[in-house]
């Protein structure tokens, strides 16, 4: 039982962070994402056109709960240990973990992440796109790392 809650209040907190961060981040990130100059138009949905975003919208929920149960099943083993940590240390280790881990080392090749760096053209590297899209992952981390360590242990 103790798992399912964890796993459950994971996935609430991940998806209201979720939200906020990209509902911030968005409002810098227009361009990238939707309209006829959109960066990401060879491999990304058009947020701008109605019908599209409608369909990004119906899979979002369902696709960030599977997303918090992966997530969170892989913390159970350290459950207990990062529950005795001090209230700093819980944040550093979350939000470390979901910037660090989650985003910025990732193994997929993005604006934001050192694969990306390596493999991806320079117009979707260039430091402004860089620190748009990271800009999403920092205030997802810290708004994560902080609801984490207060509500999950």
């Amino acid at each position: 039982m103790e798992y399912i809650r964890f796993t459950l209040l994971f996935f609430v907190i991940h998806a209201i962070t979720y939200y906020i961060a990209g509902a911030i981040n968005y409002q810098f990130s227009k361009k990238l994402y939707g309209g006829r100059d959109q960066l990401y138009q060879s491999f990304l949905r058009n947020m701008s056109d109605p019908k599209e975003a409608i369909g990004v919208n119906k899979k979002i929920i369902p696709v960030q709960l599977v997303r918090a149960i992966f997530m969170s099943v892989v913390l159970y083993p350290v459950i207990g240990f990062v529950g005795d940590l001090s209230f700093g240390l819980r944040f550093l280790f979350m939000g470390g973990l979901m910037f660090f881990y989650a985003d910025f080392c990732s193994a997929i090749p993005f604006s934001n992440t050192l694969e990306g760096v390596i493999y991806m053209k320079p117009e979707f590297v260039k430091p402004r796109v860089f620190w748009t899209i990271q800009m999403e992952a920092i205030i997802y981390s810290v708004i994560f790392g902080l609801a984490a360590s207060w509500m999950l242990f």
